[in-house]
């Protein structure tokens, strides 16, 4: 038996490639143009814009972002001197370990809190590809409820396993890819399975199959951690079977690495003081995420990829052009991201985390088909592949244009193919009464 390892990005390439590194197309040292905003929410208090707003049922905000949060990371022990090399003993045979009893799971409500119909950000209507947002706007503005607040995901330990390599089959499987899943442990374990890509224990069962995540794997919903914990166990299984199963960096991502890394600390900003603390408890951080979150997982988050070309198929995170202000192929975007975060930069990593929450760029039916192209000319591929923006919002189903507070989101029961045919939106909305998607590239429609 092999045991699976995820120490070293569960499947993922190193974090900087500084060979390879080209010219940057982004003024790093730029300070970040937008600030969080920290108000209480008090009457009369000015309200900030963001990803995409919502409030509880009841009307009133989230609840504000509590002092001393998140704890610090404990001091480093130090160094222990080496003794001096003992001769090893014969190694002893082990009995072999027998199978695995899959882990209990906490139950989780299924209840999901609605977003304000009415509420979209004046941004998000743009006509234009990214055009510029108003005076005052920041990412991080309480965008989608938080869900399952209390709600206890179980230990904090990583998933580690004992598997046994399935027979390789010859030349790559079939290509699948996952959007947001934010938390929603319990809804991906039931795609998953239905797609026949686990079993009933939740381990690899489908070969050499490809499996994507479009990234955003925490914030909003009940257990982050326990879903970053199966995509990493599944990266080891599925490179066992000859597969493989491998993930995107999203905005959410690099939310919790800086609310991790930062803490409080202040970002230089153009409109007030941003921390990743508030930004990431305004958008829907779960305390019991902050508490299991190890540094096992923070390198493995820190070594997605941002882009990826498989098979005609552009995959991204977000449905912005931003990733062009990194480098003219996917190479050098990811390298660039690599090197970014990896300079341990507060002020960076926010401008990061900013560009990457912004959404909406191929919406438009008259710009947004060129933006697309925009996108495929330089980097490759005949469709762009994202999640990020919930389908509902891209349907105008959610925070429509015209008040109308009646309307409600329908039904989501696959992929939405638009911007005549070039983009696909894989965020079936799960946070926001909608459904996880897992499909099968391509389409067949």
């Amino acid at each position: 038996m092999v045991e699976g390892s995820m120490t070293q990005g569960a499947g993922q390439g190193p974090a900087m490639r500084t060979d390879t590194l080209r010219d940057f197309r982004v003024p790093v040292t730029e300070p970040a143009l937008y600030a969080v905003s920290t108000s209480t929410g008090l009457p009369g208090e000015t309200p900030v814009y963001g990803e995409y707003p919502a409030y509880y049922e009841d009307g009133t905000p989230n609840t504000p972002p509590q002092p001393g949060y998140p704890p610090q990371a404990p001091a480093q022990r130090p160094a222990v001197p080496q003794q001096p090399a003992v001769p090893q003993q014969p190694a002893v045979p082990q009995q072999p370990a027998g199978p695995q009893q899959p882990a209990q799971q906490p139950s989780y409500p299924r209840t999901r809190l609605h977003p304000h119909a009415d509420v979209e950000p004046a941004h998000a209507s743009a006509q234009g590809p990214d055009e510029e947002e108003p005076e005052g706007y920041t990412p991080t503005y309480r965008d989608l409820p938080v869900i399952g607040r209390g709600a206890v995901g179980g230990p904090g330990d990583t998933v580690q396993v004992q598997y046994v390599p399935q027979e390789q089959a010859a030349g790559p499987g079939p290509l699948y890819v996952v959007g947001d899943v934010h938390g929603y442990l319990d809804e991906l374990v039931t795609e998953l399975h239905a797609q026949g890509l686990i079993d009933a224990e939740r381990r690899w069962s489908a070969g050499n199959a490809r499996l994507w995540f479009l990234g955003d794997f925490t914030d909003r919903g009940p257990d982050g951690i326990g879903v970053i914990d199966l995509v990493m166990r599944l990266s080891a299984e599925a490179a066992a079977a000859g597969g493989y199963c491998k993930a995107l960096m999203g905005n959410h991502e690099l939310l919790l690495i800086g609310a991790k890394r930062f803490g409080d600390t202040p970002v230089v900003s153009g409109a007030g003081t941003a921390t990743f603390q508030a930004a990431w408890l305004l958008n829907g951080g779960q305390r019991t995420d902050m508490e299991r979150l190890q540094d096992v997982h923070l390198q493995w988050m820190s070594r997605l990829d941002a882009a990826v070309l498989e098979e005609g198929h552009l995959l991204l995170h977000s449905d912005t052009t931003a990733y062009l202000d990194y480098g003219d192929s996917i190479e050098d975007v990811n390298d660039t991201i690599h090197e970014l975060l990896n300079r341990g930069d507060a002020d960076i990593t926010w401008d990061l985390f900013r560009k990457f929450t912004k959404r909406f760029a191929f919406r438009d039916e008259g710009t947004g088909p060129a933006a697309v192209r925009e996108l495929l000319d330089t980097y490759g591929g005949s469709r762009v592949v994202h999640g990020h923006s919930p389908i509902p919002y891209l349907l105008g189903e959610v925070g429509t244009e015209d008040g109308d507070e009646s309307r409600g989101p329908e039904a989501v029961d696959g992929p939405h193919v638009y911007a005549e045919g070039l983009a696909i939106a894989m965020d079936g909305g799960v946070t926001m009464a909608g459904k996880l998607l897992v499909v099968q590239l391509p389409l067949s429609d």
